[in-house]
């Protein structure tokens, strides 16, 4: 059964000639102090031109993840038209213009977060409800501007604006921020954790302190985890051993640990953006993949791809990150309002497994869920032998030290409860 009803933000139904004239005079309003304002703005007149040409049986390219994510998923299919492509854009070109401005009218410190969130989503609340208590708290000393649907682009763009002090927060995937921290790739080695309670235990004992000190020496300060979930397989035919990977075209990120696991099973690795799955399922580019049920039940994935495989090899973090030199020169008082109005860890477990476990038990969602005997599991095991090794190796740095601490964590966790 597929999701019907969806709805999205108004997308501009302008004819070319005016729609191109307000987007120039968007990209003036924000000037030269932005290339990305400059880079839209160049698009966005190849596309008008291609329009204007009444190109309609032109095929669209791939879909780039604001547009992904700021709708559900009816409407990401109604996304791939030209028309709702420009409309992106133009929004695009407004929450640039947001960032480049020179601050609220009220003389409050204006706060740029950053994310890839999808509507009606446990992220979302997280956000809107962050907005929400910062401002109330500080009596209108702190603006808060949720650029948390794709606006800005994809992780890896906002990790970016995030340490050009672009954008002030941001919910960055452990593994896209390995990027810059290697040794966070370690926390998505295969099978590294068996249960969320082991996972809980061991970072909220051990691991924060750890990385908040890897990620400051990168100009970033982390403010909490946010749990994403255990990974599983998507396919667009069942994948219930390893064998059965054998040479499907697997989507991998650009992180390292993706990389080992797919070639690992004998995938056909492909790597790939977040933002490109969905029009490389649909082009056939990719046959499968891996990712959280977070991340895959409600971005228009499970629709191309409806078979899930719970193999839950590697357990899923964000990290909500600030510019670290823009955090210190905060005064103290609004440092404390911004730590202590995102909700806590807990908070974002418990909604966050809320959801997982209504989207895996709603048949209107029209996935088909493949859980494992015990058998299957351990082939999923065996196939991960000497993988935990080689990423260590690869990673290098603090990994091994820090892999020591989680072993002596999970001992530890097991001890204490028989």
């Amino acid at each position: 059964m597929r999701r019907t009803g969806a709805r999205c933000l108004p997308l501009s139904r302008a004819r070319p000639a005016a729609t191109w004239r307000r987007v120039t005079g968007l990209s003036a309003a924000i000037g030269r102090r932005s290339v990305i304002a400059s880079a839209l703005t160049s698009a966005s007149q190849v596309w008008i031109g291609k329009m204007g040409q009444g190109s309609r049986r032109r095929r669209p390219g791939r879909i780039p993840l604001y547009l992904q994510t700021m709708c559900t998923t009816n409407v990401m299919r109604l996304a791939m038209r030209k028309r709702a492509r420009f409309g992106l854009i133009v929004a695009a070109v407004i929450a640039m213009a947001n960032i480049a401005g020179c601050g609220s009218d009220s003389g409050a410190t204006i706060v740029n977060l950053g994310g890839t969130t999808v509507p009606g989503t446990p992220g979302e609340a997280i956000w809107l409800a962050f907005k929400r208590d910062a401002e109330t708290a500080s009596a209108g000393r702190l603006e808060l501007r949720p650029l948390i649907y794709g606006q800005l682009g994809s992780e890896e763009q906002l990790l970016s604006g995030l340490r050009r002090g672009r954008i002030q927060f941001a919910n960055l995937s452990a593994q896209v921020t390995s990027t810059v921290v290697p040794e966070l790739a370690l926390l998505y080695a295969p099978y590294l954790f068996d249960s969320l309670a082991e996972a809980d235990y061991v970072y909220d004992t051990y691991l924060t302190d750890i990385y908040r000190d890897l990620l400051a020496a990168q100009n970033l300060h982390l403010i909490t985890w946010y749990e994403i979930g255990f990974h599983s397989i998507y396919a667009k035919e069942p994948i219930l051993v390893p064998a059965d990977a054998a040479g499907r075209r697997f989507r991998v990120s650009s992180s390292l640990n993706a990389r080992l696991f797919a070639e690992a099973i004998g995938a056909d690795v492909i790597p790939l953006g977040f933002g490109e799955i969905v029009s490389s399922l649909q082009t056939g580019l990719i046959d499968a993949g891996e990712n959280s049920i977070s991340l895959y039940a409600h971005t228009g994935i499970s629709d191309e791809a409806p078979h899930y495989t719970q193999t839950r090899h590697a357990f899923g973090v964000s990290v909500i990150v600030v510019d670290l030199a823009w955090w210190n020169r905060l005064p103290d008082a609004d440092r404390t309002i911004l730590r202590e109005s995102f909700p806590s860890i807990e908070e974002s477990r418990r909604l966050t497994r809320r959801q997982d476990l209504a989207d895996l038990q709603n048949p209107a969602l029209g996935i088909v869920i493949h859980d494992l005997n015990d058998s299957q599991r351990a082939d999923w095991r065996a196939s991960m032998v000497g993988v935990r090794e080689e990423l260590l190796e690869a990673i290098g740095g603090r990994a091994g030290e820090i892999y020591g601490v989680i072993v002596a964590g999970k001992a530890e966790f097991a001890k204490a409860r028989p």
